[in-house]
Order: structure tokens, then C-alpha cells, then sequence
């Protein structure tokens, strides 16, 4: 009957629009939850089967609900470096627990990036989901895999330990008085025959100054440089580089040491912790001259200025050969080469007529260093930094695309689950194969517009009142039929 047709149509109306009603209510109730998306009841017709000379039969109408998955919020700056948003497609995967993930288990995907540290040091948000990722391998490297879930892990800082880094590198820039009064040492190393006293690297060394001996031992530089460097453990050591002016003009002689001389092992032909000796030469205009050191072969402190190295061997229990040097055994570092560059484009060493000085020693390695901080750069690396200035990626987040993500099932948490609609997911670094790129210290917001709910608010309303109008008008016709018998 068609009366009964208009009061079914009229339940439908108001089911339908009670499903608007709620969509509405999430979006509102949601509009501050980050990553979240909007909801929209979708209303299609319901057409009952007829006949042409039939009379006509209400079907009513139907609602599906739609999630606007796809659609992206605006990115909001946030205070934390740990919050994290994706500027593109992608979702971040997450796990409910952070140890002993099964591949039967169930992996999330979300966008609502407010991570934290938890007790145990790893990356979870609000929601409890642990975000997974790459992690570094034995070698240092991030290997990426697109298809395997069971591959990621969920990212944790906790168990990176302090770091410490060699020197390799020590730049100097000073300058030694060109008028530097010639030592009597150096004047009798310059007499033939050689004179008494005379500077002699191996037998009356700079490295053998001693003024508190009786009587005094060495010869004493005229001027000296300190260099810190950094061992293989982030053990502070001195290096001293002392130079004593030649009778010959533009000529110095210089020796590289330990300081104390007991921190190294010295082979036949150095002594007290001496690393290397010979001459350094200048130019006329008062630069390092690479020529004449070149010229001067095995007798200049780097007969290759380009390649200006010392070598430092591992700590061991075997003496070292004639003319090197290693660590002393007891200290158990690694071997280590060091660049000592004594001309640069900002000056280097020189030899102009002012005063001896040093005006920068700079060398990098760094020493022992603890966890300080985790940053995360926009292409998804995780980097521990250490207070000693060191960093070390640990860990790049990975992103999930989906061919459909309007088809993928919402879970609580904000986060989503695949479905036969979403697709297969690809896992992708961030910024790559159309996967967006991680913008640290921001996060998405909701894309509720509450202009656009509340009035979704009034035309569901009304419209859900009109649903009601219809069963009250066909209760009233029903009633006027079942008065005919009276």
C-alpha cells in the first residue's frame, strides 16, 4: 500500500539523517584532533519495484558514510621537534607494541604524528602507536625495504650509547717573528764543525728541554704551539709543535710531539715522545714556502705541504719500527692519522716581523659525548646528537601510500587498516616514488571547517523534521481510512 511505502520512505528519512546527525557530531567533537578527517553521510535513493499502471511506491533513501582520507590539513609550527606531519601523500605505520612484533600482528597507519619519548626510549604518539622505520645496520647504513613490513622496527633512542670521534684534521694559524734573535744552540748547529751545545734533534732536542735538570737538558724553543686532539676512545691528548729559528734566513726547525712524551711509543731515531722533526721554510714575504720544503726532501717537517700527515700507530705490545711512533700500550686506542695543515687560505703559518703567536688552532674530533637530543629531518632521518656536537643517524620513518586511502578502514587512535577498497600498501622513504616529505616541529591539523558542520547541523535538522512530518501525515491518512467503518 502506498501509504504504508510513505511511512517506511519516512523511517528511512529519519535513519538516514540520524547517520548524518552523528557524522556531524564526530566531525564537530573532532575538530581539534590532529590528523583527524572528516566524515559526510552521502544520501542516494531507494526505488522500489512497479508497475507503469501501478500506483506509486515510496523506496526512501539510504546513507553511506564517506571519509575524506585523502584530504590534507593544514600544517600547524609547534614547539616540539618530535611532532611530526607529512606535507603529501603517505601515512606513518605504527604498532601497538614496540617489542615482538609478530607478521600476523596488526600494523596502523596514521597521521597524527605527536610523538614522544616513552620510558623505554622509543617514538610513540598520543594514541599509544610506536612509529616504525629503518634502523641503522652493523655498517652505519639505512637500508630500505618498499614491501616487507615485518623488515621495519619500531624507532627507539634509548639504546644509543655516548659518542667520540678522532681527530683527523688540525689547521694552524700563527705567526713566528722573522727578527727572532738566533739561539746559541742554533748558531752552533749552523758551525762547521758543529759547535758545542748545538740543536740536534736526536741527541739535544726541543723535546728534551728540561730547565728544572741539573744541569738544564735541551734546547729551548723559541716559540711553541699546542694542538688538543681527540684519541679513538675521546681521550683528550696534547700534541706541542715547537720551533727554534735557524741560522739560516726563513728557516725554522720544528718537531712534533706528545705532551707528556709517556702518551706515545717512539721507534730508533725519535726521542721524548717526539712524533716527527725537520724544518719549516718561508717565503721572502713572510709565507710557507712548499717549494724549498719540497726541495729539502726528508729534511723539512712535510716535504709535501699538500699532504702534510703524522701517523700514530694502535697501542701494542711490540715496539715500533725506526722513525715511527704509536700510542703507548697501556692506553689501548686505535691508530690515527692526523693532517697538520700549516697553510691555508686564511693565512696559515707565517713569519712577518711582529710578535710570535698563535691566532687559531682548529681541529675536529670531539670527546666523549652523551645523548642530548633526537632530531628529524624532512627526509625521515632520526638523528641522535650528543653533547660533545656529534650526531649519528640512527633510523629513517617510513611512509605508507595506498592506491585508495579513502578506502581504508578507521580504527580508534585516528589511525586506519587496510581494507579490499584502500589497495596494497607501499612503504617508501620520505619524499620519494610520490610519497610525501616529513615536516618536523609541525603537525597536521583536523580538517573540520565548523562553518560547513553547523550548517550540515541545520539542514539535517530540518530535513530529519521532515522525515518526521511525512509518518505524521501518513499516521493521519491511515487514520481517516480506519474511520470510514464507523
Amino acid at each position: 500500500m502506498s501509504i504504508n511505502s510513505a511511512l517506511q520512505a519516512g523511517v528511512s528519512g529519519l535513519i538516514a539523517n540520524s547517520s548524518a546527525l552523528a557524522a556531524i557530531s564526530d566531525n564537530i567533537a573532532n575538530v581539534n584532533t590532529v590528523g583527524y578527517k572528516r566524515n559526510q553521510a552521502n544520501f542516494s535513493s531507494m526505488v522500489t519495484s512497479q508497475n507503469r499502471s501501478g500506483s506509486y511506491s515510496a523506496g526512501g533513501v539510504s546513507a553511506a558514510t564517506h571519509q575524506f582520507v585523502s584530504q590534507q590539513g593544514l600544517s600547524q609550527a609547534t614547539t616540539s621537534g618530535l611532532d611530526l606531519s607529512i606535507a603529501g601523500q603517505g601515512f606513518f605505520v605504527g604498532t601497538a607494541k614496540a617489542e615482538d612484533v609478530q607478521p600476523a600482528d596488526i600494523r596502523s597507519f596514521t597521521r597524527a604524528g605527536a610523538f614522544q619519548l616513552d620510558n623505554s626510549g622509543y617514538l610513540r604518539n598520543g594514541a599509544g602507536l610506536y612509529l616504525q622505520g629503518w634502523m641503522v645496520n652493523a655498517a652505519g647504513e639505512i637500508l630500505t625495504d618498499p614491501s616487507d613490513l615485518s623488515r621495519l622496527r619500531a624507532i627507539n633512542v634509548a639504546s644509543v650509547g655516548g659518542s667520540a670521534e678522532a681527530t683527523t684534521k688540525a689547521t694552524i694559524n700563527g705567526n713566528l717573528k722573522s727578527g727572532q734573535e738566533i739561539s746559541a744552540a742554533a748558531t752552533a748547529a749552523a758551525a762547521t764543525p758543529v759547535g758545542a751545545g748545538a740543536y740536534d734533534p736526536a741527541t739535544n732536542s726541543m723535546a728534551d728541554y728540561d730547565p728544572d735538570a741539573v744541569p738544564p737538558t735541551g734546547v729551548k724553543p723559541d716559540f711553541e704551539i699546542q694542538i688538543p686532539v681527540s684519541d679513538s676512545k675521546g681521550g683528550k691528548r696534547t700534541l706541542a709543535v715547537s720551533f727554534l729559528k735557524s741560522a739560516s734566513p726563513n728557516e725554522w726547525f720544528a718537531e712534533i710531539r706528545a705532551v707528556p712524551a709517556t702518551d706515545v711509543e717512539t721507534g730508533a731515531g725519535l726521542v721524548s715522545g717526539q712524533i716527527k722533526t725537520g724544518r719549516v721554510v718561508f717565503t721572502a714575504d713572510g709565507r710557507l714556502d712548499s717549494a724549498a720544503m719540497a726541495t729539502l726532501g726528508a729534511a723539512a717537517l712535510f716535504a709535501d705541504t699538500e699532504n702534510p700527515i703524522i701517523s700514530l700507530g694502535a697501542s701494542s705490545a711490540t715496539a715500533p719500527a725506526a722513525a715511527t711512533v704509536q700510542w703507548a700500550e697501556a692506553m689501548g686506542i686505535s691508530a690515527q692519522d692526523i693532517r697538520i695543515d700549516l697553510g691555508g687560505p686564511a693565512g696559515g703559518l707565517t713569519q712577518f716581523d711582529s710578535l710570535s703567536v698563535v691566532q687559531a688552532v682548529t681541529t675536529n674530533g670531539t670527546a666523549f659525548g652523551n645523548l642530548s637530543n633526537v632530531a628529524i629531518d624532512e627526509d625521515g632521518y632520526v638523528t641522535a646528537v650528543f653533547d660533545n656536537g656529534v650526531t649519528r643517524r640512527i633510523a629513517q620513518v617510513a611512509v605508507a601510500t595506498f592506491p585508495n586511502p579513502d578506502g581504508l578502514i578507521s580504527e580508534n587512535g585516528n589511525a586506519y587498516r587496510l581494507s579490499g577498497s584502500s589497495g596494497g600498501y607501499s612503504l617508501k622513504a620520505p619524499g620519494t616514488g610520490g610519497a610525501g616529505s616529513i615536516a618536523p616541529g609541525t603537525l597536521e591539523s583536523s580538517t573540520v571547517d565548523l562553518s560547513t558542520e553547523f550548517t550540515g547541523l541545520i539542514t539535517t535538522q530540518r530535513a530529519y523534521s521532515a522525515s518526521s512530518k511525512i509518518i505524521t501525515t501518513a499516521d493521519q491518512m491511515l487514520e481517516e481510512l480506519l474511520t470510514i467503518k464507523r
